[in-house]
């Protein structure tokens, strides 16, 4: 049991999976959150933030262009596999009772953003931690268009990237003691995640509300 919490605690330490999986694991971890619905609590916004910081000060040894490339590819083709996923699998996922890594409320709270955004939903969810990880099932499952699917996934995840990665470089070159307040930059960006979460279901709910208020 001790390894499996242990397993667990190393997966949602971005500083470790950094320092001893590099580029490798960093590129796996943003396939699996992109792509798999079990994946949605793994470290996302602050994983791509810190990889550009660690790039930046040459503790994470790889060039920019190469550590861009795979993260966007992972995150592309990550969110492919969740579209195709929603697609052919959409019934059996509609239909899935809760469990530890999986709740249908996750699924409702990404349609309430689709309703909310419309197709530009697959942008805007690159920076929303776990309806990034639903929102191409969900697309998927309502057979958004291929062609139109693909075109937002793929703008989506470069300004996604470039953003995070790019701007963590930046700090990191110019800014090389920020590599000292690691921990708080994970916290700022668990702060904005736990925010963005719970703003997200408080409008869901009270839409929700107001929708049954409005039928009675």
């Amino acid at each position: 049991m001790d390894q499996i919490i242990n397993f667990f605690h190393y997966l949602l330490n971005s500083e470790e999976i950094i320092r001893t999986g590099g580029l490798v694991l960093i590129t796996l971890i943003v396939f699996v959150e992109n792509g798999f619905f079990f994946g949605f609590f793994l470290p996302g916004d602050y994983l791509l933030f810190l990889s550009g910081v660690f790039a930046g000060i040459k503790l994470l040894n790889v060039p920019l262009w190469l550590l861009l490339t795979c993260i966007f590819g992972a995150a592309v083709i990550g969110s492919l596999i969740g579209y195709l996923t929603g697609y052919y699998f959409g019934g059996r996922i509609k239909n899935r009772p809760d469990s530890l890594f999986f709740k249908q409320k996750y699924i409702d709270n990404t349609r309430e953003a689709f309703i909310k955004y419309g197709n530009s939903a697959l942008i805007i969810s690159r920076f929303l931690p776990i309806v990034r990880t639903f929102a191409p099932l969900l697309a998927g499952l309502i057979h958004m268009p291929f062609q139109f699917f693909m075109s937002y996934n793929i703008i989506g995840g470069a300004v996604w990237v470039i953003t995070l990665v790019g701007g963590g470089y930046f700090f990191g070159e110019r800014f090389p003691w920020i590599v000292d307040y690691v921990q708080y930059v994970i916290l700022f960006f668990l702060a904005i995640t736990t925010f963005t979460v719970v703003k997200g279901y408080l409008n869901a709910r009270n839409d929700k509300k107001k929708a049954e208020n409005v039928s009675e």
